[in-house]
């Protein structure tokens, strides 16, 4: 049987305003229960479409009706440091999607 995982999902909001009404941004973290976590990138992507300088650290599986964007989020995994999503994740339809899962997401770092 296939299990999923808790990750946490942090997110860079707005919290405030400082004196001259500047806009005050915190890290948000939220822990997201059932998600499929498999090490290194989705084997259907070919290096020459990554970005420049992006390794892929894990590919990860959302599930159904999760609600919220990733774009700009970044997420631990196994009590890891915090890696960055890339791009925009979506969810496949639901007519396309027979099991429990359906938001791909890759997350990883830059280093150049």
């Amino acid at each position: 049987m296939i299990v999923g995982e808790t990750v946490i999902v942090e997110r860079h909001v707005e919290v405030g305003r400082d004196g001259g009404n500047n806009p005050i941004f915190e890290w948000v973290a939220e822990s997201v229960n059932d998600v499929l976590v498999a090490p290194g990138p989705r084997s259907d992507i070919e290096e020459s479409n990554r970005p420049h300088g992006t390794e892929v650290q894990f590919s990860l599986h959302f599930p159904k009706g999760y609600p919220a964007t990733l774009r700009g989020a970044r997420i631990s995994v196994r009590g890891g440091e915090p890696l960055d999503v890339i791009g925009d994740p979506q969810h496949f339809t639901e007519a396309n999607t027979p099991g429990r899962w359906s938001m791909p997401c890759e997350i990883g770092r830059t280093d150049g």
